[in-house]
């Protein structure tokens, strides 16, 4: 298996939804653009959100067991994809893409 690496890409807010539907919340979402986690296979990295681990796993399983062209050749990087975790209200997008060293 090979490692993968985790890179915040950006981070979008939709205060207009917010106000019309979320109940106020403290630390809904503490990633950072530019904060990076690396995932040894399942293990979800510390640190990284519950939620966008869920939403990013299946890719980083495919990615991490040598899968590559995820949803065809939409990625200029054949072992890399571009996801965003399920929150409705300020959705994160993560740059998901193989390190070459195998590990055990």
């Amino acid at each position: 298996m090979k490692k993968v690496k985790i890179t915040v890409m950006r981070k979008a807010c939709y205060p207009d939804l917010m106000d019309r539907y979320e109940k106020p919340m403290e630390h809904a979402c503490d990633m950072c653009e530019g904060q990076t986690f690396v995932a040894d296979g399942w293990e979800k990295p510390i640190g990284l959100c519950d939620s966008a681990w869920q939403s990013m796993s299946p890719f980083v399983m495919t990615l991490a067991h040598g899968g590559s062209h995820i949803y065809g050749d939409w990625m200029k990087n054949p072992h890399s994809a571009m996801i965003s975790c399920n929150d409705g209200f300020r959705p994160v997008s993560f740059y998901l893409e193989t390190i070459e060293a195998d590990f055990e």
